[in-house]
């Protein structure tokens, strides 16, 4: 029984499924004066629907 498949196809199936994940990071002032940060990776279908991206507290 030979191997049907090698190590680098298995590679390149998964890199070719996957989205791209990107990292949202949003800065807003708190009840105390003080700058907070939101921060939150989210899965995209397409790179270029990053500024249309939105997160809330």
């Amino acid at each position: 029984m030979a191997k049907q498949q090698s190590f680098g196809d298995k590679l390149k199936k998964k890199k070719i499924a996957e989205k791209p994940t990107v990292k949202i990071i949003k800065g807003y002032k708190g009840d105390d004066g003080n700058t907070h940060f939101l921060e939150t990776f989210v899965k995209i279908d397409e790179v270029a629907n990053v500024d249309k991206l939105e997160i809330t507290k």
